[in-house]
Parts: C-alpha cells; structure tokens; sequence
C-alpha cells in the first residue's frame, strides 16, 4: 500500500486484532474497538520502525485516517453498491413490494420451520456474491420470518451461514476465480477438485437444515429465541451477556446506526404488521398499498441478472474472454452495473403508475443510502485493522512462520492448517485475504501430485471461512447484522457456538482425512457427528429450561 512498508513485529502483530476483538466484546461498542486496534497497531508500527517517542505518537495517530482513506479508496466500488443496494431496498419497500411479498408468501408458508427453511433456500439460490446475499436475503425475509417470530438473531444466523460458504463451493463465482488465482496456473480446476474437502462450507449447509426441520435451538440462540416469542431468557443465559438496551426503546440507535425496531411483530397473524414493522425505520416515507409481488421480484431479477452480466461485461467476455474468469475480473462493478440497472428498472415500474412521485423516489434512494452508513462505518474500520494486520505489522506472516516450525507429521498438518487459517481469519476478519496468505506456503509444503495437497488446500479454504464467520469484525458477519436489523454484537455471540460446533467437527474430520486421504468417510463422520450433538444438546437445553420452570414455581 502506497505510504506503507510491511515490517516484522513479532507477537506484537496480533496484539491490535485481540485488543480490539476484546473490547468489543467487553465494551459491547464496535467503533470504538475497532478505532483503538486501529491506533495500537500504529503505535506498534511506529515504535518498532522508528522507536518510541512523542513525535512517533504523532505519526501514528496521523496514520489512521490515512489508512482509512486507502481502504476507502480500495473498495470504494463496494462501498457504492452498499449504498445503491440500500437504496434499491428503500424504493422497492416504498412501493409496497415487500408488504405485497409478505401478504403472498404467507399464504402459502404457515410456519416459523417453513419461514426459515425458506429463507435458507433463498441463501443458496443468491450464490454469486456473498455481500449481496446478505443483504438482499434479509430485506426480503425478514418480514415474512418475523411475522412468524424467529428471532433477528436466527435470521442473521441463516443469513451468515447461507452467504461465504455457499460461495466457497460454488465454481461460478467471485469466490471461485479468486481462489483458484492465488494457486496459480491451473488454479481454478484445482479449486473445484477441492470442494469436496471443504468440510466446513457442505457441513454448515448441512447443520443449517438439520436445524431448521429439527425445529430445536441450544445456548445463546435458544435464549434470543424465546425472547422473540416473548418469553423471559433463562437467569444467567448466556444471551444476558451481550444484551444491549431493550429494543422496545425506539428512540435507542442500535450497532448498525438505523432506529431499532421491534425483534417481532407484537400480533401473531397479523401480515401488516410485519410488513409496517420491517420498513418502520424508513419513517416519514409513503408506503404505497398498491404495490404487487413482482414490484419486489422484477427488481431482484433484474438485479440478479445484470449483475451477473455486468461482471461478464466487466470481465471482458464480450470480448473473447472464458466466462468463468470474467467474472471473477471485477466482480463488485459488475453488482453496481446490476443495481444501477434495477434502479432504472423501478423507476419505468413505480413512477408511470404513480406508485410514488419523482420526489419521493429520489427521497426513498436517500434513505436507503442513510440505513447503510452504519454498516458502511464498521466495514471501513474492519478494513482499517485487516489493512494495519495485514500491510503493516506481518499478522499473518507471523503465523504462517509459527505453522511452518511446527515439527509434526505431514498427515496431520491438514487438521493444523484448519485451525490456523480459522485464527487468522477470525483475528483478521476477511477469508480471502487468510487464503491469500495460507495457499502459497501449502503449495511449497506439498506437491500438486500428493494426495494430501487437496485435503490441505479444502482445510485452508474451510478454516478461512470459519473464522471469518465467527470474527466480529467481518464484512459478511457485518453485513449479515445489517441485512437482519439484529444488532451486530448479539448475531456473533449468538452464532459462535453453531459456527465451533461444525468446526470441532470439521477439526476430527480433517484428522481423519490426512490418513485416509478422502472426503467421503470424514463427509458421513461429519453428518453423524453433528446430528448426534445436535440432539443431544438440545435435550439438554429442553432440560435445563425445564428445570428452570421448575426453580420458578
């Protein structure tokens, strides 16, 4: 990065990720904690640099709004389709299409089971990009599952789960040519062959469903859960942990900077309510009640599609260039091609039909651009530490070295490479910056031809998504909050516990596979695993709110 040179720091280049995961968590506060590992990253970079003195203060304070505007600068495209994306949601809520989609999904699903597993679905269909996932999933779900009750919690749960690690098994994607670029030539059929030892993307699908029929929930999530259906959390949960002010509290501005609103609709069966209640932060906007069904589909479709277009166009396929790695070239302009299209869109559908006027519709864009800055915020700081980790202090070149001493046999490095992308990437907060650093030293311990490679190169990319799935300061996990209205802090204290489940699952599956060599058997361990834990640990859940009930009478 230009102004910036990579130096050595030693165990002092994990100190700010820690120092600022820590504080969120104690602090129950996100800009703060991410702007003082931010600065204490500065500090280390300078004092290490030049020594430690007043003036090296100075210029490390000085350096943090510079590192912030090369992140803006970098990812200045995604930025703007946040904001095109948000605006897009506020017009086709505006014209009543997410209360007319509301109305027509619950006519035909009668159940919070059915409302989820829906929700799931739409998750995996949404493959192309995981920010766009996130948000556009959300903004249609949610007032269908809250109607429903399941919690904001939950939802941000399905989100989360159905975004990075569908698209880290999905071959036509951002994910796939970016992968398949850091391994080099014949990356991309490398990546492909490698999907089957993604234990962690196919067995977090897996945990998602199994879930949802099961209709059960254990630890954090259970206790948000009977909070959404009304019920007072089990004394010392560990949801009371994170829990911020009541939601009831309108007035309160939660994580993601947008008024809170209720985490259910407060009369069960009653669809305008759950429609008023999903767009009540868009408060003083007209809510036409003549919106149908497609003024919601024919947006999303057109978005979907001119995305996918843009990113080819963007990518050169027009131009003689192979499908597959145009779209990985640009994907994120290829996404502000598609939402600038479908705001053209709304306008020729909403505008001759006086669904709203010209100044509403331009009123309506502004709003959405707003709901996104808190979401835009985290995002920035979240990329000022990844940037300070990764461009300044060696973070990750630390513990690549500390993987490299490590003198074990080469069966069971698999199960190490696991853990360790899954700590750089929690630590880090970004999966692709995580396999940036962990392929290339995979691809000088192992010999394309050994069959351990795969196995090796599947733990990378599956511990890179785990804890970028856990990592408070994630963009997915950022944007899976925002996409879910569920304040951010609540959504990982409250998924952590599914997310580790799979992983320790994940961990004897790749112990498994550096002897056996194949996916298949640790696949079927896996499957087995995660269902016996599951129903064992919501028996015990069912117990411990039973005796609960009990103590209480």
């Amino acid at each position: 990065m230009e102004g910036f040179e990579l130096i050595a720091t030693g165990l002092w280049s994990i100190v700010p990720p820690i120092l600022a995961l820590a504080l969120a968590l104690i602090t129950k506060e996100v800009y703060s904690s991410l702007t003082i590992g931010v600065f204490t990253g500065m500090i280390i970079y300078q004092f290490t640099l030049n020594g430690a003195g007043g003036e090296q203060l100075i210029a490390s304070f000085t350096m943090v709004p510079q590192m912030m505007a090369e992140q803006i600068a970098g990812n200045g495209a995604l930025l703007l389709f946040l904001a095109l994306l948000g605006a897009l949601t506020v017009v086709i809520a505006t014209a009543g299409g997410s209360r007319a989609y509301a109305e027509w999904v619950t006519t035909r699903v009668k159940s919070a089971r059915a409302a989820s597993v829906l929700t799931a679905m739409l998750g995996i269909i949404i493959f192309v990009d995981d920010y766009f996932n996130c948000l556009t999933v959300g903004a249609v779900m949610r007032p269908v599952t809250d109607k429903f009750r399941v919690s904001h919690e939950k939802l941000a749960w399905i989100i989360d789960s159905t975004a990075a690690p569908v698209c880290i098994i999905a071959p036509v994607s951002s994910w796939a040519v970016a992968v398949g670029g850091y391994m080099g030539e014949d990356g991309f059929n490398t990546f492909v062959a490698s999907i089957p030892y993604n234990f962690y993307a196919l067995l977090t699908i897996f945990f998602v469903f199994f879930m949802l029929f099961l209709g059960k929930d254990f630890g954090p999530m259970a206790a948000a859960q009977d909070e959404a259906d009304g019920r007072i959390p089990a004394e010392g949960s560990a949801l009371e942990a994170v829990s911020l002010a009541r939601i009831a509290d309108k007035a309160q501005v939660d994580l993601e900077g947008a008024p809170n609103i209720p985490t259910v609709v407060t009369e069960e069966g009653d669809i305008d309510d759950a429609a008023s209640g999903a767009i009540e932060e868009y408060k003083g906007l007209n809510i036409s009640e003549r919106g149908t069904i497609w003024d919601l589909v024919v947006p999303i479709l057109v978005l979907i599609v001119f995305s996918i277009l843009g990113m080819m166009y963007m990518g050169g396929f027009f131009s003689g260039v192979d499908f597959a790695t145009a779209v990985g070239e640009n994907p994120v302009m290829g996404l502000c091609i598609g939402a600038c299209v479908a705001l053209v869109c709304t306008a020729i559908m909403f505008l001759p039909r006086k669904l709203m006027n010209l100044g509403g519709f331009v009123e309506a864009m502004s709003e959405g651009v707003r709901s996104m800055i808190g979401a835009i915020m985290i995002l920035v700081l979240a990329w000022s530490l990844g940037g300070c980790c990764r461009y300044l202090l060696g973070t990750g070149e630390f513990v690549s070295g500390f993987l490299n001493g490590l003198g074990i046999g080469l069966d069971f490095l698999p199960a190490v490479i696991f853990l360790v992308a899954a700590f750089i990437g929690f630590s880090m907060g970004t999966s692709w910056g995580t396999i940036a650093l962990i392929l290339p030293i995979i691809i000088g311990v192992f010999d394309a031809a050994d069959p351990l490679f795969l196995v090796a190169v599947g733990s990378a990319l599956a511990g890179a998504v785990y804890g970028d799935h856990i990592s408070p300061i994630s963009d997915t996990t950022i944007l899976s909050s925002a996409g879910a209205k569920c304040n951010h802090l609540r959504h990982v204290a409250t998924q952590i516990p599914y997310a580790t489940l799979v992983m320790v699952v994940c961990f004897i599956g790749y112990l498994v596979a550096g002897f056996t060599k194949s996916p298949w058997i640790s696949l079927a361990l896996g499957v087995v695993l995660i269902v016996v834990a599951v129903l064992v640990l919501a028996k015990m859940e069912a117990a411990k709110k039973a005796a609960s009930k009990t103590a209480a009478e």
